[in-house]
């Protein structure tokens, strides 16, 4: 279940108004140590754990920037975009993912957000990101700047996809309709993982749903039916 952070108010009794940020990472005990960090300079109004409930939260509390992870229980970072796209909210976001996912990246960005980072950086650079949102520029962590300017400007060429041993054993459940903590006891993996693995498989694919990466699984007998 997906619930506001009930101890994250804004602060009484200070003039200078702080920017509103909503945090949406379905792992609590790393939000609430991003919470902490941010404390001083920016007013967390809440932490949501469940992409289903970003729309409603967002259009509730109204935050200045969203701090987004990608991989959520529910539904995708990449689809919270889209929704928010699709419902004309207006809104800064601000990735913040444990995958260092050049092509994600730029799906990111095109999906509406203005920056993306990794969990690995730093403090400093997670502020950083989060002012450059809030003033309507775009942030890219330095790490994968130099692939995603790459990508962008090289040819659009299509390129197989070649899955890699686990992503196949990870696909060939899904396909079977194994759910998520099913696949995880059957390959001695944390379901965490797992979501991953799909998720990865999902960007290189270029599907948007479960049933969109089965459907194309069995039409390029990516797996065995």
């Amino acid at each position: 279940m997906a619930a506001e952070h009930p101890d994250l108010v804004p602060s009484r009794g200070v003039d200078v108004k702080l920017p509103r940020v909503l945090i949406v990472d379905d792992h609590r005990m790393f939000a609430e140590g991003i919470a902490q960090l941010l404390k001083g300079r920016f007013d967390v109004v809440g932490i949501v754990d469940d992409g289903n409930l970003v729309l409603e939260s967002t259009t509730r509390l109204h935050p200045d920037v969203i701090l987004l992870d990608m991989s959520l229980p529910t539904v995708s970072g990449l689809e919270v975009l889209r929704r928010l796209k699709a419902n004309r909210v207006d809104f800064k976001a601000v990735v913040l993912t444990i995958q260092s996912d050049a092509r994600l990246a730029i799906e990111a960005l095109k999906a509406g957000a203005l920056g993306f980072l990794v969990k690995a950086s730093g403090g400093e650079e997670l502020i950083t990101a989060l002012d450059a949102a809030l003033k309507g520029r775009t942030y890219l962590t330095s790490t994968l700047t130099k692939e995603v300017l790459s990508l962008m400007s090289g040819p659009a060429e299509p390129t197989a996809v070649t899955l890699s041993p686990r992503q196949r054993e990870v696909l060939q459940l899904i396909v079977q309709g194994q759910r998520v903590k099913e696949i995880a006891m059957a390959l001695d993996l944390s379901p965490r993982s797992v979501e991953s693995i799909k998720y990865q498989m999902m960007q290189e694919l270029n599907v948007h749903s479960t049933a969109e990466l089965v459907r194309y699984a069995m039409q390029h007998h990516l797996v065995n039916v």
